[in-house]
């Protein structure tokens, strides 16, 4: 296979699966072991891609807070979001020089936690089925979106949008809120995570060997996928449960499993 192709078809799957609830590690470890590893930086890149990809769907919403910072509402928000990035950052950092964030050798981890967030899933939308929610996003619901990120980082196959939009419906926000404040910050973590650590791979010597066009074919695949993907699920939460992704985690789970076992 042409080393573009790899990288488009990496691209691709990285940005269709990492802003849904599925697991973007599971996706990514399938396509490794059939088109062969690829080096950490190049799926840190293309996950920055993702990331900004995400900013013309949130341009307004994010410009309209920074110019009313000072108000009220405006103030709130930014300091709540600023708060769980703050958490996933400082911890993720810490975690990193503790050797937490190291992905497993086996695939099992990844597909137990992939099998069981579905499971997770089902529990929560099946106890939240009579609430609709509040569209105000609490403190306490900041914090627990910034720890669930961190979750996410210690148990690959988690899913960092997940697991934000769940403990986000569980602690009573609404689905549209919950999903809102999962894209954003999960856009600004990703890009400033994959800029700190594209960073430190090239002052470590690790960025060689770079192919202009499979990182450029790689980073477009993930940044118009992820646009597409978010552009959709934002109207689909409206009126949509995550069911449906708690059935294909299942499915894929299990399937892993099997496949690796």
């Amino acid at each position: 296979m042409p080393s573009w192709l790899s990288a488009l078809i990496s691209g691709l799957i990285e940005g269709l699966t990492e802003f849904i609830p599925v697991s973007s590690t599971g996706h990514l470890l399938i396509a490794d072991r059939w088109m062969g590893a690829r080096p950490e930086w190049f799926t840190i890149f293309i996950q920055v891609g993702a990331a900004l990809a995400l900013l013309p769907l949130f341009w307004k919403k994010l410009t309209g807070l920074l110019v009313t910072w000072r108000q009220p509402a405006s103030f709130d928000y930014l300091s709540k979001l600023a708060l769980a990035f703050l958490i996933t950052g400082i911890g993720g950092v810490t975690m990193e020089k503790a050797g937490l964030q190291e992905l497993p050798e086996t695939v099992g981890p990844v597909a137990w936690a992939t099998l069981l967030g579905g499971f997770i899933i089902f529990g929560i939308e099946a106890w939240r089925k009579s609430h609709p929610g509040s569209p105000d996003l609490t403190w306490t619901i900041a914090i627990a979106c910034g720890l669930a990120q961190l979750l996410a980082a210690i148990f690959p196959g988690t899913s960092r949008s997940g697991a934000t939009i769940m403990i986000a419906l569980a602690l009573g926000l609404a689905r549209p809120a919950a999903a809102e404040f999962s894209f954003i910050l999960g856009m600004i973590t990703l890009t400033a995570a994959g800029c700190y650590k594209l960073l430190g791979a090239w002052r470590d010597g690790e960025i060689v060997d770079a192919a202009a066009l499979d990182l450029t074919v790689g980073f477009l695949a993930a940044a118009v996928s992820a646009f597409l993907v978010v552009k959709w699920l934002l109207r689909f939460v409206q009126s949509h449960t995550f069911n449906g992704f708690a059935v294909y985690r299942i499915l894929l789970g299990a399937g892993l499993l099997l496949w690796f076992r």
